[in-house]
């Protein structure tokens, strides 16, 4: 049985025919820059939740664990996304303010990874961002809060059929 999964796991689609070229002696010098531009041409690729990215944590005893959330802006503070307080992501952070995101366009053959100290928002900003989400009726949500990772490092992958994977990295900004 093990043998027939991997093989199954082996077996599956790679990458599409057709990858963008991406040539990192012409990227940007500001990674959210770079970001903006592959997020721009995801969408005209048509990838759903090109926005959508894992968010890895860690708790105070070094456990990971990550989810899958949406990236809400970038600005000087930061990558902003938000989560509940008191959600195991809330607590993690509260006791370990580090984590990395990780976005994924399969469709292009693309992955950015942002990694890099956490700080919470005010409760101001909270407050806009959950009354801002789809659907939102007028309540109130004290225990929502807005972070921005503000990154240390971030690197831009992208895949090739040659298997000579390009992956170009930013430091600490």
């Amino acid at each position: 049985m093990s043998e027939s999964f991997r093989q199954l796991l082996r077996s599956l689609p790679d990458f599409p025919e057709s990858l963008p070229d991406f040539d990192p002696e012409q990227a940007h010098a500001d990674p959210a820059e770079l970001f903006r531009q592959w997020l721009a041409e995801a969408l005209d690729a048509e990838v759903p939740q090109p926005n959508a990215c894992s968010l890895a944590t860690a708790d105070n005893l070094g456990r990971p664990s990550s989810r899958m959330l949406i990236l809400k802006d970038i600005d000087d503070d930061g990558w902003h996304f938000a989560t509940s307080r008191n959600s195991r992501k809330g607590r993690e952070l509260s006791s370990n303010p580090h984590a990395a995101l990780n976005f994924f366009w399969p469709q292009q053959g693309r992955q950015v990874r942002v990694a890099g100290d956490v700080m919470a928002l005010s409760a101001e900003a909270s407050a806009a961002d959950w009354a801002a989400r789809p659907g939102a009726d007028g309540t109130q949500n004290p225990g929502w809060q807005l972070y921005a990772l503000r990154p240390r490092e971030l690197e831009f992958w992208q895949a090739r059929h040659d298997r000579q994977h390009i992956r170009h990295r930013y430091g600490a900004r």
